[in-house]
């Protein structure tokens, strides 16, 4: 895949031993500095935005998007040819409402006509080739411009700094970075540049977590930076076993995956800390992260043009209304996403936190509404896999479990024992399931030695291999207020 020479990809490709090396002597750098002026403006930026009025920061998103709008109107040949066809113009945008006469766009928009959405050549030096996760079904491949990582980490940092990060502090990181394993076995590795120990998502055996959370216990004070899936499994290795927590823990940094009430309350409880979500994409259209007062996210108005919108592709605006995400990136030049339907949906809340006072859009209960996250009855109706959750030991004996699908009603619970299931032990945990299901869905056991994850180490709770078309919208609208 194609990476332009910006400073981050140069840094990731070097060598680890080489990394080791020379972070050897910038690790003693600040990482203000190391991360350059760039990303120093951004996160002053940020910091400062942060607190503006609704009535500036509506100002700042309203010229970002005409000048986005502009950008593409010029450069891309399929946006210009979309204006022109409805008879739009750049010039008509007067207020950010205005932006709803544009035609949303989806990940189909772009996987079929990426040639013709870019604004530069793709081939240039400033552009990398990337992708999203894939977790949902087809990865979307598309381009974007290498000086994004500064501006993308200014937003993570000011984040993190609510749940009390500081530039500097240590990171324990069990995401996607693959990490081969030490000469004793420990799959870890250090980067001195931000101060981040990597540890293996993919491999989370109880020998694993072991080595991992010893090794974190000895790191000093930290942050846990993770898939919601991976704090989860160390979670329910300490649930488990009874032992403690690293003391030396001061929060977990979780994204890229959606927060499940569950998976949050157990890791607050065994490790004692504020369990704190950043929202986001790879194609960098919409972010935010929750307030220091509540689990409520604030969007960054800065960072795109977000609107929420029902299934007749109305605004939502009233609180406690449910509606998709959909957003308009101000970080993306090389192919601009207009009114960009993400695929999640969300609560609406207000604009204007109680708590903390910030005037930004606020939202809560964000939830991917893509098949994967449910099973389907028989009857074609969409069960969120949530809906299974166990709150006793029903799983008390298995290390992982995932739900496959290859036909309505019908179901296969994998499962990964911790020491080993007899039938009876199976029998117990369908039995349990059971119970909620109602029939809906028969389910069969199999007893298998790992669950794979996807490529960037996300779990996948539901292989989901049904098409779409077998659940209608109506039920899937119910499915998601579930």
């Amino acid at each position: 895949m194609q990476r332009a020479l910006s400073r981050k990809n140069l840094w990731d490709g070097l060598p680890a031993p080489v990394r080791a090396l020379a972070g050897g002597i910038l690790g003693r750098v600040p990482p203000a500095l190391t991360l350059g002026a760039r990303f120093r403006h951004a996160l002053h930026f940020v910091r400062q935005a942060d607190r503006w009025p609704a009535e500036r920061w509506r100002a700042y998103t309203l010229d970002r998007v005409r000048r986005i709008v502009a950008l593409a109107a010029e450069k891309s040949p399929y946006y210009g040819d979309t204006f022109c066809q409805i008879g739009f113009a750049p010039d008509d945008l007067r207020t950010l409402e205005d932006l709803a006469e544009l035609p949303t766009t989806t990940k189909e928009t772009v996987r079929d006509n990426l040639d013709v959405m870019l604004t530069c050549d793709p081939r240039s030096s400033c552009v990398d080739a990337t992708s999203t996760g894939g977790t949902g079904g087809e990865p979307l491949h598309f381009y974007i411009g290498a000086d994004r990582s500064a501006i993308e980490y200014a937003y993570l940092v000011a984040g993190w700094e609510r749940a009390g990060f500081r530039l500097g502090d240590r990171l324990c990181v069990l995401r996607g970075h693959p990490v081969a394993p030490s000469r004793h076995g420990l799959r870890h590795e250090y980067d001195p540049l931000l101060r981040r120990h990597f540890y293996s998502a993919f491999h989370m055996s109880d020998e694993d977590i072991s080595g991992y959370l010893s090794h974190i216990a000895a790191v000093g004070p930290c942050f846990l930076h993770v898939y919601p899936s991976s704090a989860h499994t160390l979670a329910r290795y300490l649930a488990r076993t009874g032992l403690p927590a690293p003391s030396n823990v001061r929060g977990i940094l979780a994204e890229s995956e959606i927060v499940y009430p569950d998976q949050r309350r157990l890791a607050e409880d065994m490790f004692q800390c504020r369990y704190f979500s950043s929202y986001g994409h790879t194609e960098k259209v919409i972010s935010g992260a929750e307030c220091e007062h509540s689990s409520d996210y604030h969007i960054w108005p800065t960072y795109g043009y977000f609107e929420l919108l029902d299934d007749e592709g109305r605004p939502v605006t009233t609180p406690g209304e449910r509606g998709e995400i959909v957003g308009t990136g101000f970080i993306n030049k090389v192919v601009p996403f207009i009114r960009y339907r993400t695929g999640d949906c969300a609560t609406y809340v207000g604009d204007r936190c109680p708590h903390c006072g910030r005037e930004q859009p606020i939202i809560r209960d964000i939830r991917g509404h893509r098949i994967q996250e449910f099973l389907v009855a028989g009857d074609g109706s969409l069960i969120p896999w949530t809906a299974l959750n166990m709150h006793d030991d029903t799983f008390g004996a298995v290390r992982q479990f995932q739900f496959r699908q290859d036909r309505p009603g019908e179901a296969t619970l994998r499962l990964v024992p911790v020491n080993g299931l007899a039938d009876r032990d199976c029998n117990r945990i369908v039995e349990s399931l059971n119970r909620k299901l109602s029939g809906q869905v028969l389910l069969r056991t199999e007893i298998v030695d790992a669950i794979s994850l996807s490529h960037r180490g996300k779990a996948i709770y539901v292989d989901q291999r049904i098409p779409t078309n077998h659940a209608t919208g109506t039920q899937l609208l119910a499915a998601r207020s579930s």
